[in-house]
């Protein structure tokens, strides 16, 4: 009977924790997208929507950025620092920001999906700059067909040695998904999201009122987590693919890369990546981290600026 008991009380005290769960991240993510609406336009590709921002003439460059952001994260700075020179298209991915999961999460057909969602706006073979996992699906964009040049900003672009951090571990499977998503949608506080954000960033600082501007709230609602992990968690496998195929590749590709990302780190990734390339341009900037699309945005501009005359 005391056995039945204590089972008893397990089970009411699992399902008041999950609704009060659920409660939680559900008013969570209604406050995050009353306060961070979407600021752009959608198109819609397959029944899908794709969120995007578009501004400026010239020609076409379309930035992707990388995994738990949104294109706010580009148009904190330097898209507008661009939008001069280039008609500039900023998206969110699949499944971040304000564009909708897709069924299938890899990078190909996240490429794909953005690349039919901006040809409907009359771009047909931009500039693309991938920041990050961005750059990722700038690459699988590549070696689909379409793009004129590349710039690449902090990409992963290789297979690397050992395993993802615990939070992506502990949700490369069913029952890890179905118990840590809702626990960190619920839960995760304020103060550990700025401390991720200055870990991304290090060792260059934060620039003042970025976290403000990105929308941090959003990627704590449970479809973004449930995408961004999915997402992640197949990269490295898919770059396995990918990397016999890099040699094929002769458009223009320029790299930025700090010496201090410990995010994705150089030696791994562009320093191997730009002898595959081959007609790649790798800049290394000391001393810089995972950001340097906001710590030494003229790196990158100027990366931009070349893509466009090579």
């Amino acid at each position: 009977m005391t056995l039945k008991r204590l089972a008893a009380s397990f089970l009411i005290a699992v399902a008041a924790l999950a609704g009060v769960t659920h409660w939680r991240a559900a008013a969570r993510e209604a406050t995050a997208e009353a306060a961070h609406p979407p600021s752009g336009s959608f198109v819609t590709v397959d029944g899908k929507r794709l969120h995007y921002e578009m501004t400026g003439q010239g020609p076409d460059l379309i930035m992707i950025h990388g995994a738990s952001g949104s294109l706010r994260d580009l148009t904190f700075g330097l898209r507008d620092r661009l939008a001069d020179r280039f008609r500039v298209t900023v998206v969110d991915r699949p499944g971040l920001g304000h564009s909708d999961a897709l069924d299938e999460t890899s990078l190909l057909a996240q490429a794909r999906f953005i690349k039919s969602g901006v040809a409907q706006l009359g771009v047909t073979e931009p500039i693309v700059l991938g920041q990050s996992y961005g750059g990722a699906v700038a690459l699988a964009w590549a070696l689909d067909g379409g793009p004129k040049a590349l710039v690449l900003v902090a990409s992963p672009s290789m297979p690397w040695p050992g395993k993802l951090d615990i939070w992506y571990r502990a949700t490369d499977n069913a029952v890890g998904r179905a118990v840590a998503i809702p626990l960190a949608s619920a839960f995760v506080p304020d103060s550990y999201v700025r401390k991720a954000i200055d870990a991304v960033f290090a060792p260059d600082p934060v620039p003042p009122g970025y976290d403000n501007f990105i929308g941090t709230p959003l990627t704590l609602r449970r479809e973004t987590l449930a995408a961004n992990v999915a997402q992640v968690n197949a990269l490295r496998a898919e770059l396995m693919t990918m990397e016999p195929r890099y040699p094929t590749l002769t458009l223009p590709v320029e790299m930025i890369h700090g010496t201090e990302d410990t995010i994705v780190p150089l030696h791994i990734h562009s320093q191997p990546v730009s002898k595959l390339l081959p007609n790649s341009r790798l800049t290394v900037i000391p001393g810089a981290g995972h950001m340097p699309h906001h710590a030494h945005a003229d790196e990158v501009i100027a990366a931009t600026l070349r893509a466009a005359l090579r």
